[in-house]
């Protein structure tokens, strides 16, 4: 949290997050998608990876998703959370 405050004073343009949402609970978790929302919504962009993306996946623009270091999918967040691949895989479902 205190890396994304200090890039934002510096007046960031692009905010690089690599897993931001490790050892959050599910409350902290949800309170960072609001933050995040609330950074793209003043136009930066935001590059994030990330190995459990669930929380993020309704709100990205584009999402790209690497197995053993191949692309293996591309789409927007709704096309992700809607595959049944990526259903399978990720979600339990």
């Amino acid at each position: 949290m205190l890396s994304i405050a200090i890039a934002l004073v510096a007046n960031a343009q692009l905010l690089l997050l690599d897993e931001p949402f490790l050892g959050l609970s599910p409350m902290l978790q949800d309170h960072l998608v609001d933050s995040l929302l609330k950074i793209r919504d003043k136009g930066i962009t935001i590059l994030v990876t990330e190995q459990f993306a669930r929380p993020l996946l309704p709100y990205i623009d584009r999402g790209y998703i690497i197995e053993n270091g191949s692309l293996v999918m591309t789409g927007s967040g709704h096309e992700l959370m809607e595959n049944q691949e990526v259903k399978a895989a990720y979600f339990g479902i």
